[in-house]
């Protein structure tokens, strides 16, 4: 089975996605929700197959047009904090990762990008809080 990377990032109050090299041609959607965006990309990437096959303008992998692939999400930093503000609060990230609250900020709205080190401070925080919430199960 073939890993198609969803490459997915926050614009002004939408989420964006671009499908991974793997797929010919382009294919770029967006939605007001990461669910929704996660519910969009399988029928989306469908349609663009069927148009690909008709059209047979470009090669199709075997592989994609039998739909023998799945999908492995990879979100910005400003899109990573976007879905985890519905479970845990700027302040509360901060307090887990030791990133300045009004920093988080910025990059949650995309104004600003940190660096490897600092997003992974941010992943790491995030996972801090993971582990936490599941000593409660």
């Amino acid at each position: 089975m073939k890993k198609i990377t969803v490459h997915v990032s926050w614009y002004e109050k939408n989420f964006g996605a671009t499908l991974g090299d793997e797929i010919p041609s382009a294919v770029v959607l967006t939605a007001k929700t990461f669910e929704e965006l996660q519910g969009a990309v399988p029928e989306t990437l469908r349609f663009h197959v069927e148009g690909l096959l008709e059209d047979e303008d470009e090669e199709v992998p075997e592989w994609l047009a039998k739909g023998d692939y799945e999908f492995e999400w990879d979100l910005d930093t400003a899109a990573l904090l976007q879905v985890c503000s519905q479970y845990a609060t700027l302040a509360a990230i901060s307090r887990a990762s030791g990133v300045n609250e009004r920093q988080l900020s910025h990059y949650a709205n995309g104004t600003k990008k940190p660096r490897q080190p600092q997003r992974q401070r941010i992943v790491e925080g995030l996972h801090k809080i993971g582990r936490m919430m599941m000593t409660f199960m």
